[in-house]
């Protein structure tokens, strides 16, 4: 081979050599120093006015994770929030207060270690001059509640369902040990229930917040308060109401402890079939019909446990334990004997599950707390945001009562008419 020619190739070769390796890499590197810190926003944005005292900071980060959450207000008192579960926002444990400057900082870690801070100072709004939707949160604090207890938030007037959404993201649920559920809406508006796809397991913890207070509910109102309340769920118990034998049925734990003879709704005044929950429970009170259309008496009675808002009750009555066990004789309510009354007083508690069958009519949704008065996927439709996936009761049909757990307003406002 030509020498000048042998040089040429080699000279050819050597210097097309890095192009054809620099066509195959992605080049080199970064080092951990090299690396791009994470990206923060943070809402309200910076200097946004009039903004409503039921504000969130709300956080989206990428190329990392938010560490740190630090609000304070024009004095330097800091705030204290709490994330929500999915990480969108932090929001305080109280409302803000009107018209005061309030400065967020959000800290953001990426991989490498490397931190973002980003601040926001927003001010709130002067107090709003649009009229409050009354709220009324039935799940108070301190207490012990039975298996079937749902958490319900009543309204006055209803919310629009355009509004509900905004609502129901400020309705919140804690429970230890974990149990999830969801909230569903009452056609008209009036009330929200809360429940799990089973009933609560005894002995659990829950911690509610209707966090209301200054919240705009469409172009027209605002919520009017912020209510909380942390109980506990105790032992099981549930009533098997049955119209055909004219007995209840009482369980505790799965088993049944007692049977006692009962007195429903007279044809004209029928009890209503369906699931209902204890409401509240009184020593004594008083019932007084003179406004209802069919009304026109008053009665004191001992040991009555409501069921619905409008008015029927499980109470003593002694004036019919000669037809208790055999003739339907009340104005409604669910009569037995006095020793009998006195009994389930003792044994009962708010948030028991109450089965009644085979009367001539059926309960209303709403008239009362009625989450489990229908299936849990018909529950989960009245959701007005998307309900967590994989939610489903360990069974099928709604469970009997007699099931071992698992798993307004002012509304209607309540008429004490009884019978």
């Amino acid at each position: 081979m030509d020498v000048r020619r042998r040089f040429t190739l080699l000279a050819v070769t050597m210097a097309t050599t890095p192009l054809v390796v620099a066509g195959c890499t992605a080049g080199p590197k970064l080092t951990k120093s090299e690396k791009k810190p994470p990206s923060v926003t943070v809402t309200p944005a910076n200097s946004t006015k009039d903004v409503p005292i039921s504000a969130e900071v709300g956080t989206t980060v990428s190329g990392g994770k938010i560490t740190a959450v630090r609000l304070t207000d024009d004095k330097g008192a800091q705030v204290p929030a709490e994330p929500r579960e999915d990480g969108s926002s932090w929001v305080p444990n109280k409302p803000l207060q009107n018209s005061r400057t309030y400065t967020a900082e959000v800290t953001a870690t990426g991989d490498s270690g490397k931190t973002t801070t980003q601040k926001t100072t927003f001010t709130t709004s002067a107090k709003s001059t649009k009229p409050a939707i009354t709220s009324e949160l039935y799940f108070t604090d301190k207490q012990t509640y039975g298996t079937a207890m749902p958490v319900v938030v009543a309204f006055d007037p209803p919310i629009p369902k355009e509004a509900r959404a905004d609502v129901q993201r400020r309705l919140f649920v804690k429970t230890d040990p974990p149990q999830p559920g969801t909230w569903s809406w009452v056609a008209d508006g009036k009330q929200v229930e809360y429940r799990a796809p089973d009933f609560w397991k005894p002995g659990t913890k829950i911690s509610v917040r209707s966090a209301l207070q200054g919240l705009p509910i469409g172009k027209d109102a605002v919520g009017d308060a912020d209510h909380s309340g942390t109980s506990k769920v105790g032992r099981q118990v549930s009533m098997d109401i049955d119209n055909a034998t004219k007995q209840m049925s009482v369980y505790q734990d799965g088993k049944l402890v007692k049977k006692i003879p009962v007195s429903l709704g007279k044809e004209s005044t029928p009890t209503s079939s369906g699931n209902m929950v204890i409401m509240e429970k009184f020593d004594r009170t008083t019932f007084d019909t003179r406004g209802d259309p069919a009304g026109g008496y008053v009665v004191d009675v001992d040991d009555a446990q409501r069921l619905t808002w409008g008015g029927e009750f499980i109470h003593a009555a002694p004036w019919s334990e000669g037809e208790q066990g055999s003739t339907n004789t009340s104005h409604g309510c669910t009569n037995v004997s006095s020793v009998d009354a006195h009994w389930l007083m003792g044994i009962t508690q708010v948030g028991d599950l109450v089965t009644v069958k085979g009367t001539e009519v059926k309960l209303d949704q709403g008239n009362g707390f009625t989450a489990w008065n229908v299936s849990w996927d018909d529950f989960a439709k009245g959701s007005a945001l998307p309900v967590p996936a994989g939610l489903k009761p360990t069974q099928s049909a709604t469970p009997h009562p007699g099931a071992v757990a698992g798993g307004s307003a002012p509304a209607p406002a309540p008429s004490i008419s009884g019978g």
